[in-house]
């Protein structure tokens, strides 16, 4: 089973948990981990500074490890997958957060908007369809 660890206040932990977890199963990942934290702007703007040289807070960040080749089949017989670390500050946010926890867990299996040609963004829009259906 997939296992997201979330670390957030405990109001926002189960919805962040269920989208993440919502996109995995979307691309049939069962045997996998991931992280979601919630952080401030300062860590955020220190984050996005070292990584993409923009010292200026952002709504959410993804560090793939595993997850780009998860999408293509992950060995049965091996240790579960380790998709990454999804990082989201909510003062930065003009989406709902399980909204950027979705856009995350699409980075870290390997989808980028900035390169295709709206399959990520059109994806995620549906995933937050379903999500909100539940709801």
């Amino acid at each position: 089973m997939t296992e997201v660890e979330v670390e957030a206040p405990e109001p926002l932990v189960a919805s962040l948990r269920d989208a993440a977890l919502l996109v995995c199963g979307h691309f049939g990942v069962e045997r996998a981990t991931m992280a979601v934290m919630v952080v401030t702007p300062e860590h955020m703007a220190e984050v996005n500074a070292e990584h993409r040289g923009k010292p200026t807070p952002t709504d959410v960040l993804s560090f793939p490890v595993d997850g780009p080749v998860v999408r293509d089949g992950w060995p049965e017989d091996g240790p579960p997958a380790e998709l990454g670390d999804v990082l989201i500050c909510p003062e930065a946010a003009t989406d709902p957060l399980p909204t950027l926890a979705i856009h995350g867990t699409l980075h870290l299996l390997g989808f980028d908007h900035e390169t295709d040609d709206g399959e990520m963004l059109d994806l995620q829009d549906q995933l937050v369809a379903r999500l909100e259906a539940r709801a």
